[in-house]
């Protein structure tokens, strides 16, 4: 199965139950949040979570205020209406509408609201009943992973490959929040190497530090990127496990630092710069005659001699080989010049250009009129191999 490159660089901000059941809260945490983000220039998803609270909470069990998760879930449950107002929010400021359905109905209610990208919870994956409904979308899909068993990864994995439906896959430590000593990063070089042909994630809920572990994650492969959101308004408790703008524009700026450094990416080789180029080219060794050479005579390595500096045109260690043919005469301890012998770099002139560009600029009195009417013409252009 082919990469799928939906997820790549993508940044997912979870909404989650901050906005309590008030659709002014939540429409504030976007606008807040999508802020960071244009400024940032960086893709971002924000991501709501959806549940139909009504059967997803046993009528049994619904006044069980002891329940944190019962006690939660119920404050901040939002009508399909308003959900709607916050999808269509977070369109209009350019991020990409991304949900967590808990239950099949919710599944239903992404397809009605047109959400791009469903998320399967660490807590769903292997619950199969909303794992089909989900799949049944044709809809690119993230997993978390925390606390899952090897085969339910490889299960999952499987399930989405066979249909050819797109998929993320998390690393994630479902701890809220999380100690730095508990982030587990390298098992997102064990997700890249067990699921090649997938983006790998990391989903994180650490609470004191937005710079070191999103540059380890992303030197390690990780490319799509998720973090909890919140803003301190309304005397509302901010959870540890939540960021703040300020945090979260920290967070992308650590994100591009990472980037920077890293460079091209580690499955092709780099291109390098013209500074690192012209750098190293300043320690190669130029080609010198041992002796006088006159024009017609072959020669050999015992001929020349190498030695600091290389000048502009004239051959180096790199071109040096044995048996080619002066075709004019070259003094004693005189640099020879790649338009002074019968080489196959002499007749390339894309190669002989780029000769004339490195090294430093020779003294021309003593060189002869061909040679200096080529240095002459040589210009501060770099032509690359």
């Amino acid at each position: 199965m082919a990469r799928n490159n939906v997820f790549d660089d993508l940044f997912v901000l979870e909404l989650a139950n901050n906005h309590w059941g008030e659709v002014k809260r939540g429409l504030k945490i976007i606008s807040d949040f999508a802020k960071i983000v244009r400024f940032n220039n960086v893709r971002a998803a924000i991501k709501l979570q959806l549940r139909d609270v009504d059967s997803f909470i046993h009528k049994d069990y619904i006044h069980r205020d002891d329940v944190r998760y019962i006690k939660k879930t119920l404050a901040t449950k939002l009508s399909d209406e308003n959900y709607e107002i916050l999808v269509e929010a977070i369109r209009k400021n350019g991020c990409i509408p991304a949900a967590t359905p808990f239950d099949e109905r919710s599944v239903g209610l992404c397809v009605k609201l047109g959400i791009e990208i469903i998320k399967i919870a660490s807590s769903d994956i292997n619950d199969w009943l909303l794992i089909e409904k989900i799949a049944s979308t044709k809809k690119p899909v993230i997993v978390s992973t925390g606390g899952s068993s090897l085969k339910d990864m490889d299960d999952l994995v499987k399930y989405f490959d066979n249909r050819n439906i797109p998929l993320g896959v998390n690393h994630c430590v479902s701890l809220y929040p999380s100690e730095n000593y508990e982030l587990e990063l390298n098992q997102i070089d064990f997700l890249k190497n067990r699921y090649p042909t997938h983006i790998i994630g990391f989903s994180t809920h650490e609470y004191q530090d937005w710079v070191n572990s999103i540059i380890i994650a992303y030197a390690k492969g990780a490319r799509t990127f998720e973090r909890h959101i919140d803003i301190d308004k309304d005397n509302i408790h901010v959870s540890p496990y939540c960021s703040l703008p300020h945090q979260i524009d920290t967070w992308f700026k650590a994100y591009h630092k990472a980037r920077e450094m890293c460079g091209a990416p580690g499955i092709y080789k780099r291109i390098p710069p013209v500074r690192e180029i012209n750098y190293l080219n300043g320690l190669v060794r130029g080609v010198y005659a041992k002796r006088d050479l006159e024009k017609g005579e072959v020669i050999s390595d015992k001929d020349v001699f190498l030695a600091v500096p290389l000048l502009k045109g004239q051959i180096s260690c790199r071109e040096l080989m044995s048996g080619e043919i002066m075709i004019i005469s070259c003094k004693k301890d005189s640099p020879i010049f790649i338009d002074m012998i019968d080489s196959p770099y002499a007749y390339n002139e894309g190669l002989k250009n780029y000769i004339y560009e490195r090294g430093i600029a020779p003294t021309l009195l003593k060189y002869n009129d061909k040679t200096k009417k080529k240095l002459r013409g040589t210009s501060s252009k770099k032509v690359l191999t």
